[in-house]
């Protein structure tokens, strides 16, 4: 892939939307190709999220001839104090946001019909807590199975009406990628709370907004276009 080429891809995730603090730690997989790195922070319930995954995944899709990558997605609340039970979406938000809102959702539909997709302001909105420790869950059964239940997390919760604190929801979602044991992991409320908290210290403590990616570990301070010159002359 030409320098241009990647940065063109490249430049999808890294948008202006997103945070970053650190580059990557180039490694080589065991196809022999560069490893990247990618921890993503994110909640289930974040449109921009949503965005930069699809985003992420296209520039992985164009990418992979020369890239593996390893993705590891860690949580983040946007409202901590959201209610376990749920609550109206669209009240919530007009509640939340006042006479923003209706911008705030014109902007949203543009961004969701430029994917090929419908927002859909319907349904419940509430605690995500338990969407993370079954993201966790996936995790320990494969990291392709982590990253495609975000995607189904996303897709029903802004395209379908699904709630994301719904456990039926959840465990259809599981159920779609092939995580085994789900029901019986969520049954037990206490199962996965310890590692959300840990890895909530870990990687959000000390961010401000999400999605945040932090890409390896190689370097503590990022300039997309510096790395990726950094990056090609290495590889040519």
């Amino acid at each position: 892939m030409r320098l241009g080429a990647f940065r063109k891809t490249l430049s999808l995730l890294f948008q202006k939307d997103s945070i970053y603090r650190r580059t990557m730690a180039q490694s080589s997989s065991s196809t022999g190709k560069k490893l990247i790195q990618i921890d993503v922070v994110s909640d289930c319930v974040c449109p921009f999220c949503f965005m930069g995954k699809r985003n992420l995944d296209k520039a992985i899709a164009e990418s992979k001839d020369q890239f593996d990558f390893e993705i590891k997605w860690r949580p983040y609340f946007l409202d901590p104090s959201a209610p376990k039970e749920g609550v109206n979406k669209k009240e919530h938000y007009e509640r939340k946001f006042g006479s923003r809102v209706q911008g705030m959702f014109a902007r949203m539909t543009e961004m969701f019909r430029n994917i090929g997709l419908e927002f859909d302001t319907s349904g419940l909105t509430g605690n995500t807590l338990d969407s993370h420790r079954l993201i966790y869950f996936a995790g320990k059964q494969g990291l392709d199975k982590q990253h495609n239940l975000v995607e189904e997390f996303f897709l029903g919760y802004f395209t379908q009406g699904k709630y994301i604190g719904d456990r039926e929801f959840l465990l259809e979602s599981a159920r779609k990628v092939g995580v085994e044991g789900a029901a019986e992991f969520l049954e037990n409320p206490n199962n996965g709370v310890k590692e959300v908290n840990e890895e909530l210290e870990k990687y959000s403590a000390n961010i401000s907004g999400v999605p945040n990616y932090t890409v390896g570990e190689k370097f503590h301070s990022f300039n997309l276009n510096v790395w990726i010159d950094k990056t090609m002359s290495s590889i040519d």
